[in-house]
């Protein structure tokens, strides 16, 4: 039966071979011989080359000293000869020498409580110069065997002065020179070769206002280790009919322009207006904040000439802010507010060879009084602008977002009716866009974050509203905290966290950013090894955040005022190291840093 159904034609037998019924197919024959090796073709490509993972850095408590005086350790400065930190004493009038010779990479038991540091050799600084009494330092710097101290004259009217100290690299600096400077010297640094001396002379105005010098920065030229017997002022009055322009910059120029004070009518040009603040420099240019302008001075250093870049503002309305000191985490996003950068330090480094600058936006409010020993018909009489228990007020332009006046329909008419920034600290001399006395908008003071900037002003990376989400995080409703006291969320209606401090340093192959909070504490990392790629790292805080607490209940480390970063090949652990001068403890602390 089988058999009579496979016989067919050739046609049959091939349609069913190609559907798998019966078939016909023979055995398979053998394999021929292996065929003669064909030519080699072409090489491929060359891959791309790998890339290093990345490697954390990691933070730990080696070393600490305190000078037992609130308002000291404002300024570090480190000596790489002598393995010694240089430290401000405001309250002494002195600069304190810690010897970290014998610091090892161990990390402390009790960073919060204990010490391992000892100050030694102090320097006792002059009550006058050339017959100009002198008020506390305000800086120091370091370059060689030269120490700078900035000193400004006790009377507002009066230049201040740069004293110069030899022999840091031995063990006992001496006196060398005092060179006449600007007033108010704030800040000194030197040029990375240190061939050049940069102040910051700040001017501020009197109490009163009836006194008002210009700001300006100073630059004194070291020659063979020698600083010159005199300095170069650079000031500002080229811009003293550029005001308009500069306010359209994003620039801010709050005073009581027209008032009358103690009997004199107040009158303020641009240059008195600009109040120089910190100072980073490469050998060829000088980068100067104007912190309570808001802007940045640009300084050739070759021909001195000057610009100015306004930074603008930030937009809170996609960031979260909190706003209201009612003793929890209250975050909001907010369209009509608006934060005014206004930066105190300010860092450099390079990036495919280009500067790019970093700023730490802490804000900052001018507030002066005529005095507090008035009457309220005394401060009436004189022009004050309020009276309270005894403080006549000369001039503020801080006022509370509830405060100012609405334009109708505007952001600001829904944010106040929104509430929640009632209590909020802004300014007065921002917000109202045709002058018309109503605001249209509300700008607070400093932006909760630092910035990298390019050398055009651009805004590059801005850490955006990172140190309040993640100190929230951490420390809940301790969040926000005063630098003095434990008591949360007692900062938020006024800047925040307020990062002042601020330096940059290379661990491994990558750079990074150590950012202080005045405030809350504590030091904020992010690597900027690139930085159109800048991302968060670590924060670590040596305080105990207990509430009630307060300075003098060995409550740890408050208000880091100065971060300077030494390198491994310049420490004496081998390791780098982050130095941290606190102002409000009157403490020093020494961080050492490994790589994960």
């Amino acid at each position: 039966m089988i058999a009579s159904k496979c016989k067919a034609s050739l046609l049959a037998l091939t349609i069913a071979g190609l559907l798998g019924g019966c078939s016909l197919e023979g055995d398979d024959g053998q394999d021929g011989a292996t065929g003669a090796q064909g030519p080699q073709g072409e090489a491929g490509a060359d891959g791309t080359d790998g890339q290093n993972a990345l490697q954390g850095i990691r933070l730990s408590v080696i070393g600490r000293a305190s000078l037992d005086a609130e308002g000291a350790a404002e300024i570090v400065q480190y000596d790489v000869d002598t393995n010694t930190i240089y430290v401000t004493n405001s309250d002494a009038n002195t600069v304190e020498m810690v010897s970290t010779a014998d610091l090892t990479a161990e990390s402390m038991n009790n960073p919060i409580t204990d010490f391992n540091l000892t100050t030694g050799t102090s320097i006792t600084l002059a009550d006058e110069i050339d017959g100009v009494a002198l008020d506390g330092l305000t800086s120091i710097a370091l370059s060689g065997d030269l120490l700078a101290v900035a000193v400004p004259a006790d009377d507002k009217s009066d230049n201040g002065f740069i004293l110069f100290y030899t022999g840091v690299s031995g063990s006992a600096p001496v006196f060398l020179k005092a060179v006449e400077v600007g007033n108010l010297p704030d800040m000194v640094t030197f040029t990375p070769d240190g061939s050049k001396v940069l102040v910051a002379n700040e001017g501020e105005p009197s109490g009163d206002y009836t006194i008002d010098p210009e700001g300006s920065v100073a630059v004194i030229t070291v020659t063979d280790g020698v600083p010159a017997d005199t300095a170069t002022l650079i000031d500002f009055t080229e811009f003293n009919s550029q005001k308009a322009g500069l306010m359209a910059m994003g620039m801010h120029f709050p005073n009581p322009e027209g008032r009358t004070i103690n009997g004199v009518t107040i009158t303020t040009s641009v240059a008195q207006d600009l109040e120089p603040e910190y100072i980073t420099a490469n050998n060829d240019t000088a980068f100067v904040t104007l912190q309570e302008n808001n802007g940045v001075a640009v300084i050739d250093l070759t021909s001195l000439e000057v610009n100015v870049l306004g930074l603008g503002f930030k937009d809170w309305s996609a960031l979260n802010i909190d706003a209201q000191e009612d003793g929890e985490v209250n975050f909001g996003k907010y369209a009509g507010l608006y934060g005014v950068y206004m930066p105190d330090t300010i860092a450099m480094y390079t990036w495919k060879e280009a500067p790019f600058l970093l700023t730490a936006n802490e804000g900052d409010a001018r507030e002066y009084f005529i005095g507090d020993d008035l009457t309220e018909a005394e401060c009436t009489a004189a022009g004050g602008q309020d009276f309270d228990d005894g403080e006549c007020l000369a001039f503020t332009e801080e006022v509370k977002v509830k405060d100012l006046s609405a334009a109708p329909g505007s952001l600001l008419e829904a944010l106040q009716a929104n509430g929640e920034t009632d209590d909020l600290r802004v300014t007065n001399a921002l917000g109202d866009m045709d002058g018309d006395g109503q605001y249209e908008a509300a700008y607070s003071y400093g932006a909760r974050s630092f910035t990298i900037w390019d050398q055009n002003g651009l805004v590059v990376f801005d850490s955006g509203d990172d140190f309040e989400r993640i100190t929230a995080s951490i420390y809940g409703a301790q969040f926000n905290n005063g630098d003095d006291e434990n008591e949360g969320d007692s900062r938020s209606e006024n800047k925040g966290p307020e990062p002042e401090a601020l330096t940059v340093g290379t661990v491994g192959e990558r750079s990074y950013a150590f950012i202080g909070l005045e405030r809350m504490g504590g030091i904020f990392i992010y690597d900027i090894t690139n930085p159109y790629d800048t991302f968060f790292v670590d924060y670590i805080n040596n305080r105990d955040v207990t509430e009630g607490l307060a300075v003098g209940d060995a409550i740890g480390d408050l208000a880091p005022e100065s971060l300077l970063f030494v390198s491994a090949d310049d420490s004496v652990t081998g390791e780098p190291m982050l130095i941290v001068g606190n102002e409000v403890s009157g403490t020093v602390a020494v961080y050492g840093i490994t790589q994960q």
